[in-house]
């Protein structure tokens, strides 16, 4: 457990007794300092030294089921700040590539409104020579990131990890909804979805089964299905994760979970064959809907998305 990710020790707080020993902290700076990723040091979380940023998107408008996806953001950088900053498998502290984090996202209450500001940011982003990263938020603040992303590389792949396609034309009167997060992708883009388990069937007529990797299909297979996944990809990649994809057994709090999904290591393993052999341009963590009886959740999307930077910068 970390403590005091952006204290030091001297005066003025006091921490619990450990060891019949008294520990005092203060800020590094002031109360009024800006808050940093992963409560990483200052000189790594400057916007001009960064070569990663965070873009926090608390948008919930147009979920159906259970809300609470716009308290994601806050919830994902609360774990990232108790999260060790330094990974064992690949002996690295990424966060020294520097990563920024934008100021959480005054959302439109307009779905379209609100996918061109992501649009917006991410086309500055992508402009300053920077790793565009977003965490949601619902599945709908993708679609104005792919927009942008596509404008910005050519011959984009979007690798699509979910337990639903997100393929409805439009859904309740909006192309924008979350429920139509991929069907922009699926017009513009080499799109590869991967854990898909959900669908309606008005979905079908828009969904390539030679590019789509069901739950049923992998879930329990021990050969190498990942490298199946990668084969199908250009080497522009834009990642986009929602939370769903896992197993309700591994990540519960979620908006819409479904049965039968994906573990742990083996998406590790299709993340890491992924940062190895073709290029991540932007990716996205979405559908985090916290339940303040459940940290792992809050935990295991904070760990994805640094093991995500790891396989890009380190491996």
């Amino acid at each position: 457990m970390r403590l005091c990710s952006n204290f030091v020790f001297s005066s003025y707080f006091f921490l619990p007794n450990f060891n019949n020993k008294t520990y005092l902290c203060e800020r590094k700076l002031s109360d009024k300092m800006e808050r940093t990723y992963a409560g990483i040091p200052e000189e790594y979380a400057s916007y001009e030294n960064a070569k990663v940023v965070v873009l926090p998107v608390p948008y919930d408008e147009t979920s159906t089921w259970v809300k609470g996806a716009d308290q994601g953001p806050e919830a994902f950088l609360e774990a990232s700040e108790n999260m060790e900053i330094y990974d064992l498998e690949s002996d690295s502290e990424v966060y020294k590539q520097g990563v920024w984090l934008d100021d959480i996202m005054d959302c439109n209450k307009d779905p379209e409104q609100m996918a061109m500001q992501v649009k917006a940011k991410a086309d500055k982003f992508y402009n300053d020579g920077k790793l565009f990263t977003m965490i949601g938020g619902e599945h709908s603040v993708s679609i104005g990131a792919i927009m942008s992303t596509v404008e910005h590389f050519d011959n984009l792949s979007v690798l699509h990890l979910d337990a639903h396609s997100d393929l409805r034309s439009e859904y309740e009167g909006t192309p924008f909804s979350h429920a139509c997060a991929m069907h922009w992708a699926s017009k513009h883009t080499n799109l590869i979805q991967v854990g898909i388990r959900s669908m309606d069937i008005s979905e079908k007529q828009y969904s390539k089964r030679e590019n789509v990797f069901r739950a049923e299909d992998i879930a329990e297979r021990t050969d190498d299905w990942q490298q199946e996944v990668i084969d199908k990809l250009t080497d522009n990649v834009y990642l986009s994760i929602d939370l769903d994809y896992f197993d309700p057994s591994v990540l519960p709090s979620t908006g819409t979970p479904e049965p039968g999904g994906m573990t742990w290591y083996p998406t590790l393993k299709l993340l890491k064959k992924l940062a190895k052999q073709k290029k991540i341009v932007g990716f996205d963590i979405v559908e985090l809907a916290p339940n303040p009886a459940d940290k792992s959740s809050d935990f295991l999307a904070a760990k994805l998305y640094f093991k995500i930077l790891t396989y890009i910068f380190e491996l």
